[in-house]
Order: structure tokens, then C-alpha cells, then sequence
């Protein structure tokens, strides 16, 4: 255990993710953050870039490679070309650790599944000199990797998510909301917001979420959902319990109409999830523990 984080029964890690379907996910995701690419920022000042920002006299000490020939040739005085400096894009990650993760009817557990996108979506995040930072949320501390780039950096993401999620019972878990708020003080320059969750939380989030989009952020929310969820079977008389508050219901599922309630209550919850993502501006993908995932976040985000 560690920070009350354990390592969920039935773990099975997300499975194989092929090096193609990764690729296709990577000019997807380009689309969808409307082109941002690092060396498509424009930086502030002067420097190494790929944009030019003006031409002047030469100097004593510049560098002799600058010098541009033409603008030499035409004023009869050497002049030096200096561009914008490239910004590298970077991806903010917000990753739900939350017990209610843990649950998984089908062939993984919604954190294998959420554990998997946050490792696909830090890798092609560092491509290009792009830095990933991350923030959990749902355990009783908000844990915050700092935006970095390279190997180490992904390594470090690596051992956050292996340090599982949080143990049921938490007292007052951070919320998705409070972890978007965390998020929407540390960006300062328009990059990428992914949020990896069941969205199951009843907060203020969707209208933090519509803030960091205002704000310049481009948003995309992956909602993770196991089949049990959507509907009930026929299982006789269960109780069913509340990882994270701990409350216990006895139902019985041989019930028609309860199951017809249950089923109409889910989709009605799933409209307004889908609503509000909407209404904030925030690309919406659905991976499922049923499913690959990774093909079904390919195909939300294509």
C-alpha cells in the first residue's frame, strides 16, 4: 500500500497495445487538438525557430550561419535572420484512481483500461519535445507529475499508475473537479487537456472542464465503462455496495421493472455526462472494459 493505494484484485494490466494502432492514434489526436505541434507555437522574443520574426544589420558576435543572402545582397550590408523560438506542446493528463476503478465485469478492470490510455496518451504527448504532466484524482491526495518530457518523465508516469488506486472508503477523495482546478492554475500557454474517467461523480467538473477550454485548452474526456454498469442481469437478490462511501443496498434483480429502472436511470445519467461534455467543447471518447480499447479510442478520436 502506499498514500492508501493498493493494488486492485484481478489487476490484468491493459494488454497489448500493437505500435500501429498507437501510430494511427497519434494523427488522430493531432486532429484533434486543431494541429498543435511543437514547432507550430510561436514562443516569445527571438531565437531558434522555424519562423521568422525580422531581419537586421549584423552584429559582432552573431552567429555567421543567420545571414541571410538575399537581404545582404540587396541593402549591401550583411543582415542576420532571427525567428520565433518553437514552444513544445504540452498535455496535461488528469487520470481518475478513484476505488470505484477497481470494478470490471468483463475482460479487465476500468484502471486497466484507464491505465493503459494514460500510458498510450503520456507517449505520444512526449513526441516532438512535447512535455506530459499529470494529476490524479479520487484518492485522498491529489498526486502531480510536473510537465517533462523524454524517458524519465514517461517513467515516472509509469510508477504513479503502478501504484494502483485508491482503497475503498477513502474520506473526502479529491474530486475530478478539484483536480481540473489544480490543473487550470498550473497552464499557462495553450496545449492539451485529457481526462480519464468513469465521470460517475456528481460535481462542479463539467464547469471546470468549460473553463479550460475557454481559457485556450483544447479538451478531450475518455469515459471508461464497464457493461455491469449499463444494466443489471438477473442475479436474484444481491447487495450491492458503494466502494468509495461504503454504503450497502440489498436489490433484487429478478425484478423487471427494477431492472428497467436501472437501465433507464444509467442511460439518463449518460445523456447528461454526454450533454455537458458538449456544452463544454470537450471531445468525448468511450472506451469500455468489454472492448479494445485502444481501437475504440482510435475511432472516437478519428
Amino acid at each position: 500500500m502506499s498514500h492508501g493505494l493498493i493494488a486492485p484484485p484481478g489487476r490484468q494490466g491493459p494488454g497489448p497495445m500493437p505500435a500501429a494502432a498507437v501510430a494511427a492514434l497519434d494523427l488522430a489526436l493531432v486532429r484533434r487538438s486543431g494541429g498543435r505541434l511543437p514547432g507550430e507555437h510561436r514562443g516569445v522574443g527571438v531565437g531558434v525557430g522555424t519562423e521568422l520574426a525580422q531581419l537586421r544589420p549584423y552584429q559582432v558576435g552573431d552567429d555567421v550561419r543567420q545571414i541571410d543572402p538575399a537581404a545582404s545582397a540587396r541593402t549591401g550590408v550583411p543582415h542576420v535572420r532571427q525567428h520565433v523560438p518553437d514552444r513544445a506542446l504540452t498535455t496535461w493528463i488528469v487520470v481518475d484512481i478513484s476505488s470505484s476503478m477497481a470494478f470490471g465485469s468483463a475482460g479487465r478492470l476500468k484502471s486497466d483500461v484507464a491505465e493503459g490510455v494514460t500510458k498510450v496518451i503520456s507517449r505520444l504527448g512526449a513526441r516532438r519535445g512535447g512535455r506530459v504532466g499529470v494529476v490524479t484524482c479520487g484518492a485522498g491526495a491529489c498526486h502531480v507529475l510536473p510537465p517533462a518530457g523524454g524517458r524519465r518523465a514517461l517513467g515516472a508516469v509509469d510508477r504513479l499508475l503502478a501504484r494502483g488506486v485508491a482503497a475503498d472508503g477513502v474520506a473526502e477523495p479529491v474530486s475530478l473537479h478539484d483536480a481540473l482546478v489544480r490543473v487550470h492554475g498550473l497552464v499557462h500557454d495553450p496545449g492539451l487537456v485529457v481526462v480519464i474517467s468513469d465521470l460517475r461523480e456528481e460535481s462542479a467538473w463539467p464547469r471546470t472542464l468549460r473553463g479550460l477550454v475557454a481559457s485556450g485548452q483544447h479538451a478531450v474526456a475518455v469515459e471508461v465503462v464497464d457493461p455491469r454498469e449499463l444494466e443489471l442481469s438477473d442475479a436474484g437478490i444481491v447487495v450491492v455496495r458503494d466502494p468509495e462511501t461504503g454504503r450497502a443496498t440489498e436489490a433484487d434483480t429478478r425484478s423487471p421493472a427494477l431492472r428497467e429502472a436501472f437501465a433507464a436511470a444509467e442511460a439518463a445519467r449518460r445523456d447528461r455526462v454526454t450533454g455537458e461534455l458538449r456544452r463544454a467543447g470537450a471531445t468525448h471518447a468511450v472506451v469500455r472494459t468489454d472492448r479494445d480499447w485502444l481501437r475504440d479510442l482510435g475511432r472516437a478520436l478519428g
